[in-house]
């Protein structure tokens, strides 16, 4: 994670990502910078707008949060609870089946 943080600070500060930057911020920070993780990041954020991906978080994160799982709201906007049906297996049944991974 420290490494995407590191990419996020120099694009915050307006610095070009690169490996030297990356390792810079790492290094700052106390943390010996992995050569392969750098460049693996590198290689993923190429053709990335982080500018735009951010802006697009930041409407994601603003969008107004639904119903809670289990609730639906009347015509009035009053919450009303679902009756949860409990399908599938019990927890005995799926302790015996991670026995035959374990045992």
């Amino acid at each position: 994670m420290e490494y995407v943080y590191s990419a996020l600070l120099l694009n915050a500060a307006g610095k070009s990502i690169d490996e030297k930057g990356i390792s810079g911020v790492l290094t700052a920070a106390g943390i010996a910078p992995d050569a392969a993780r750098v460049k693996a990041l590198l290689a993923s954020l190429e053709g990335v707008n982080i500018a735009d991906v951010l802006a697009k978080a930041e409407t994601v994160a603003v969008a107004a949060p639904a119903a809670a799982p289990g609730e639906k709201k009347d015509g009035k906007g009053e919450k009303k609870e679902e009756k949860k049906e409990e399908k599938g297996v019990s927890e005995e049944e799926a302790a015996e089946g991670l026995s035959a991974l374990f045992g």
